[in-house]
């Protein structure tokens, strides 16, 4: 009878450990031969470009506090804006710095220094670009520049949907995923959909990110404009007839295991 019970226990762990199939849900696995630390190959992140439109956060620090309270006027008046999903804010909406705006000649007026075109440069390039003629007024100003009108969406099998702020061409694939709280268990992580304009094109993209070859892929850093979508694994279905989850599964499987264990114990 012992042995029956045993049998029973050992045939319920293996149908519980083959149905959770972990590899599926690991991150950046590696099919070579483990190395601590290991090295993959990286990509360079796409340079944007400053354009017409585009709203510029310049904020200027200088030993003049009164004089820095005047540069900074446009980051810290604020306006109301509509509130995404997946972003943190009261019915009111979120509030949002008013920037500079780029205008039709790419240019951008800021005071002391007056108009300055900061069209076709980089945020690098537009802030030393200030930062030389500030000096003529101040002694070693620090000067700081990000956009707050580039932003990136977040759809599908995640925990917060939304539409979320780009500062920089800095933000990875998997920080965008991480602001939108992860993927959910029903989500395909091998075939990540990146949907991309460039040049007029609209280009759809995957990204597995199961295998460390997602640090190598032109979709690793993120856009202005990008959309990432998370796929549903075929186990999940959702309709307005019909909805099939997982959950009833493992619970039930849990359940078997319980059963069995109550057996097995008396």
């Amino acid at each position: 009878m012992n042995q029956c019970k045993w049998g029973l226990l050992i045939l319920a762990a293996t149908v519980f450990t083959s149905c959770v199939n972990t590899k599926k849900f690991v991150y950046f696995q590696d099919e070579g031969q483990m190395q601590n630390p290991a090295y993959v190959k990286t990509v360079n992140p796409h340079v944007s470009k400053i354009k017409t439109d585009d709203i510029l956060a310049i904020t200027v620090s200088s030993l003049n506090e009164e004089s820095n309270s005047i540069l900074n006027f446009q980051n810290i008046n604020i306006l109301q804006m509509s509130t995404f999903p997946g972003q943190s804010g009261g019915s009111m909406g979120s509030r949002q710095p008013l920037g500079y705006r780029v205008d039709s000649t790419g240019s951008v007026v800021i005071p002391f220094i007056g108009k300055q075109h900061l069209g076709g440069l980089s945020l690098r390039d537009a802030g030393e670009k200030i930062t030389a003629e500030m000096g003529k007024y101040f002694k070693d100003p620090a000067v700081n520049i990000r956009y707050l009108n580039h932003k990136f969406s977040v759809l599908g099998e995640v925990k917060k949907v939304g539409t979320y702020n780009l500062l920089d061409d800095q933000t990875t694939l998997p920080e965008a995923l991480a602001m939108a709280g992860d993927l959910t268990i029903y989500g395909k992580r091998d075939s990540v959909m990146v949907i991309r304009e460039a040049n007029g094109v609209r280009e759809i993209g995957k990204v597995n990110l199961l295998n460390r070859e997602v640090f190598s892929s032109e979709y690793y850093y993120v856009r202005n404009g990008d959309v990432i979508y998370i796929e549903p694994i075929k186990g999940r279905v959702t309709s307005t007839e019909q909805r099939v989850q997982l959950v009833p599964i493992f619970t039930g499987i849990a359940t078997t295991v319980a059963v069995l264990l109550n057996l097995f114990l008396k």
